[in-house]
């Protein structure tokens, strides 16, 4: 399977390595800034909600945090089937409106005192099924919007995009919240996501029409043809098999990161909350280096590092001679550099894998193709998250920590055992 369509920009005869130049790229890159920061925003006021207005118990807290992910879990294949037919960038545009629209509810039913458990439900899931329209609209559509030979550029700049909105809402989200209210608070949400709808809405692309389904073909044909090319193609199975190992350790040691620093390591929150900090900095700086890295040693080279990278902090975390005796500095020390390591690989590693297998793909088939690895990481950390707690209660959380550096490990050994290991940004569409 070839990819006939290429992007309209790129024919363009001098191509500038700093994608924001490009006005389509301009305007997605600006939605996406403007939905993550409000994204942020939002999640706080949600989370106090949750805690200080409803009251929730831990059942319905965890019921509600389910309602985020069980989208992905039931939806994620068909919607990706989806945006294999559907105008992606329209998707996107619908989206925005619809999460604009879901915002001001809570607004409406805050200011009707007519919020409770039930309807905050509702609107979670429906937010959850809107994200997971948005995205697996963006990355089968940013292809289109640049170059094949800038996705890392343009998938790091996404990066440092989400690391800083995720380092810098929270904390204007909590200011907001205490200034305005949490009526105003999601009333300005739904405003800006309003704005990134116009912001969508400004990116001229050329998107072909899908091809009618052959009579007797339906969408679970289209699904099955789309885990197909995934699982045979000679480096995205690779690629998808060490992704999806990585997310089972990524599922072990983030379920349990907090609860180890906070009760095992009886740090402060207020430490707590500065070695997420290093974090956010270091996933600014790997998703800077990650195309330089990409280039200099290729998009497999480049994943691998990540995938090696990310072993560090957590094997030293497991092993190193800690307690809770330690001083308050030098827990702090390990843990904020620990965290600061483990971003720094997740941003090298994010931007080249995402934009190789963009690259790699034809477009005919990357909305199947990103959501099937999607898809599959998502129940992959489903269950690991619920293994990560028994593990900890048998084992011990530091040991546990250590199966996860391992898991890790698995996941790097499998990019440099395969042909990934030698694959670049340059390969062409099979």
């Amino acid at each position: 399977m070839r990819d006939e369509a290429e992007p309209a920009v790129a024919s363009t005869a001098v191509r500038s390595r700093e994608v924001l130049r490009y006005p389509p790229f301009a305007y997605f890159w600006s939605a996406v800034t403007v939905r993550a920061l409000g994204g942020a925003v939002s999640g706080v006021a949600f989370q106090v909600l949750i805690v200080t207005v409803l009251h929730a118990t831990p059942i319905q807290i965890s019921v509600l945090s389910a309602l985020g992910v069980v989208p992905y879990l039931f939806l994620g294949l068909i919607i990706g089937a989806l945006m294999d037919r559907w105008r992606r960038q329209r998707t996107l545009m619908i989206t925005s409106i619809g999460r604009t629209l879901a915002l001001a509810s809570v607004t409406v039913l805050l200011l009707c005192h007519a919020l409770n458990f039930w309807s905050l439900a509702v609107v979670t899931l429906v937010l959850g099924v809107l994200v997971l329209f948005a995205d697996s609209a963006a990355q089968p559509l940013l292809p289109r919007i640049v170059p094949r030979d800038s996705l890392v550029m343009a998938n790091a700049r996404l990066g440092q995009t989400d690391t800083a909105a995720s380092t810098v809402g929270p904390a204007l989200g909590g200011a907001l919240l205490n200034l305005l209210g949490a009526p105003v608070l999601f009333a300005f949400d739904s405003v800006i996501t309003a704005a990134s709808a116009v912001l969508q809405a400004r990116i001229r692309i050329d998107e072909p029409k899908a091809e009618q389904r052959a009579p007797g073909r339906h969408i679970g044909h289209d699904i099955a043809e789309g885990m197909g090319y995934t699982y045979r193609h000679r480096t995205l199975r690779p690629l998808a098999l060490s992704v999806h190992t990585w997310f089972l350790g990524n599922s072990i040691v983030s379920t349990l990161f907090a609860v180890f620093v906070l009760r095992q390591l009886d740090l402060p929150a207020w430490a707590y909350g500065i070695a997420l900090a290093f974090g956010g900095a270091g996933g600014f700086l790997g998703a800077l280096l990650a195309p330089w890295v990409g280039s200099a040693l290729g998009a497999g080279r480049a994943i691998f590092v990540g995938r090696t990278l990310v072993v560090v902090p957590w094997l030293a975390l497991a092993v190193a001679p800690i307690t809770a005796s330690n001083s308050t500095t030098a827990l702090l020390t390990l843990v904020s550099a620990a965290q600061f390591v483990y971003c720094l690989a997740m941003g090298i590693e994010d931007a080249n894998d995402t934009g190789y297998r963009q690259a790699v793909a034809p477009d005919a088939i990357q909305g199947r193709m990103n959501s099937t690895i999607r898809t599959i990481n998502r129940v992959v950390y489903f269950c690991g998250a619920l293994l990560a707690g028994l593990l900890a209660t048998l084992l011990g959380f530091r040991l546990t920590i250590g199966i996860g550096a391992a898991i890790f490990a698995v996941a790097a050994a499998i990019v440099v055992a395969s042909p990934l290991h030698n694959a670049r940004h340059e390969d062409q569409p099979t």
